[in-house]
């Protein structure tokens, strides 16, 4: 008697979490390490994935439709907000790169800059709009125009993820919401 088969999406969701637990656990584990903890053989990962790249490029994947689903959550700024939705947006997108935050040592390797750019893309803007409206309101001080400061709050949260993954750095997302909020110039009091 044959066994029915497994449909194919569970077995590549499935890879991909044991690919993201593995990498994250050591950058160098092999498709071997990866298939043999995602339960499967070599043969299936290469079913679903071309190579290492393909492997990586599917975690990508699944960190962009995370992230987009995250920033559902983030309620657009009211008239007197600003402040309160750029800590509502870090909190809601830290526990997205906080669980993805392995890409940021593999991207260099495995994807395009372009690609990691686009990824990215809909926070940024989202950020940049909330710095915007903050700093039309007087709450975020003005010294840097939104774009520029959005793409550099990008990075300072980015900077704290792979601080997570050095050991130098441990959040659940309040401290660096706090962080972000230093950075675009909100009052100390106001960011505690």
């Amino acid at each position: 008697m044959t066994r029915p088969r497994r449909p194919a999406r569970p077995t590549r969701a499935r890879i991909l979490e044991a690919a993201r637990r593995e990498l994250s656990r050591d950058p160098d584990s092999s498709l071997t390490d990866i298939a043999e903890a995602a339960g499967v053989v070599r043969r299936t990962v290469y079913d679903h994935f071309a190579g290492r790249s393909a492997l990586v490029e599917g975690l990508a994947t699944e960190a962009a439709e995370a992230l987009r689903h995250a920033l559902t959550a983030v309620a657009v700024p009211g008239p007197d907000d600003a402040a309160g939705a750029l800590r509502r947006f870090v909190l809601a997108l830290w526990p997205v790169g906080d669980r993805y935050r392995i890409l940021l040592r593999l991207a260099p390797q495995d994807l395009e800059a372009a690609q990691v750019d686009e990824i990215l893309a809909p926070a940024r803007d989202m950020a940049t709009a909330i710095i915007e409206r903050g700093q039309r309101q007087g709450v975020f001080r003005t010294g840097i125009p939104p774009a520029p400061l959005g793409r550099a709050l990008e990075k300072l949260l980015l900077a704290l993820l792979d601080c997570v993954n050095a050991g130098t750095w441990s959040d659940d997302g309040t401290r660096s919401a706090r962080a972000a909020l230093i950075a675009v110039g909100a009052e100390v009091p106001r960011s505690a």
